[in-house]
């Protein structure tokens, strides 16, 4: 049987082969001397190298803008033949590679992505992956137990270059064309549709992408109406990028004349609902006030203060204000606008009713 032979690679390589050692074995708190890296070059590539090339190769990485920190210290003494001094020759030691990115922001993103539940897990694990090779591996033990959990989300192969197109639409200004996608009870996604059973098409000028919730949206206006909406991303489908230029965002009514703060939309957007904006009043328990915060921001007003209880005044969008009364029920009641607190008691008598009829039944049986 043949013996394969690992074939020793070529001098001009060396420095890609130090770049390499340095970016996968070292980090802030692990340093290599030269030295070892010298060992790892034989172990690992076959490469012999002295101590003068590893530190010339080094010099001109370093001279190339790659960002190597280092100290000196002394490798040996050698006297000089001409004058008989004793001259003291230093070496680099403490050798590391300082990263684009620190592994304590690394980490943050990896954990961003794990709260998301707009990616499927297996092209979650693949991104996580990548983001794992940009440290060393010394950041790659610390992240062995993290795994993206496991998601009921099928693999979407369109999920990124639809991504890629938005991207492209907004930032030419050019409106989208695309179907959108709704689960069924048979737990598949099909397409949106119109009466008549083909899929719907629709047509909108992309404003921005956001993520929000663990979901990703696309933030548009719909041609056929003069406000803005949200469309799940992952759920967007065969996406075309028109010649047609964007209707601004500055000429929808409820801009007010404004260009678009994507800041501002999400912090009266609270839970991505596509409706007015208004001033609103709500009382609530002053244990409330943490969850207040998290939802609306800090640009909320309190006023009327009591031992109990305090007032909120923000503005927001009026469904997703619907929502949020909804969900802390009893401990928010809307105030004003007078609509939209007559609004969520009639929905309030409604689910009461529900309730009710519900009781009634299972009495009667």
């Amino acid at each position: 049987m043949e013996t394969k032979h690992m074939v020793r690679p070529a001098k001009k390589l060396l420095p890609m082969l130090i770049l390499d050692i340095l970016r996968r074995k070292t980090d802030e708190n692990h340093h290599l001397t030269q030295k070892e890296i010298r060992d790892i070059l034989a172990a690992e590539y076959d490469m012999p190298a002295d101590r003068k090339s590893i530190r010339r190769n080094i010099d001109n990485l370093i001279d190339m803008g790659y960002d190597i920190e280092f100290s000196k210290c002394t490798d040996r003494e050698t006297e000089n033949k001409q004058t008989g001094e004793i001259e003291k020759n230093t070496a680099m030691s403490d050798l590391w590679l300082a990263k684009d990115f620190e592994d304590s922001e690394l980490r943050l993103i990896i954990d961003s992505l794990l709260f998301s539940n707009h990616i499927p897990s297996s092209q979650l694990k693949d991104l996580i992956d990548k983001l794992v090779g940009l440290s060393s591996e010394h950041f790659e033990a610390h992240v062995r137990h993290i795994h993206a959990v496991p998601s009921a989300l099928p693999a979407s192969r369109q999920l990124f270059w639809t991504i890629d197109q938005l991207d492209s639409a907004i930032s030419t200004k050019k409106k989208v064309s695309f179907n959108y996608l709704d689960y069924g009870v048979d737990k598949k996604q099909h397409y949106r549709c119109l009466p008549e059973g083909a899929p719907r098409e629709y047509v909108v000028s992309p404003y921005q992408m956001a993520a929000k919730d663990g979901k990703y949206y696309l933030i548009c206006n719909y041609d056929e109406y003069d406000d803005v909406s949200n469309y799940r991303v992952d759920r967007i489908s065969n996406v075309r990028i028109l010649d047609s230029p964007i209707r601004p965002f500055s000429s929808l009514k409820w801009s007010r004349g404004a260009s678009f703060d994507l800041a501002q939309y999400i912090q009266e957007h609270v839970y991505m609902y596509s409706s007015e904006s208004s001033h609103v009043r709500f009382r609530i328990v002053k244990r409330m006030v943490g969850d207040v915060i998290d939802e609306f921001g800090l640009d909320v007003r309190f006023e009327d203060e009591t031992d109990d209880h305090v007032t909120v005044s923000t503005r927001v969008n009026e469904r997703a204000m619907q929502q949020f009364a909804k969900n802390f029920a009893p401990d928010a009641v809307v105030l004003e606008p007078k609509r939209l607190a007559e609004k969520i008691r009639e929905e309030a008598r409604q689910t009461l009713a529900a309730y009710d009829k519900i009781q009634t039944a299972r009495q009667g049986n």
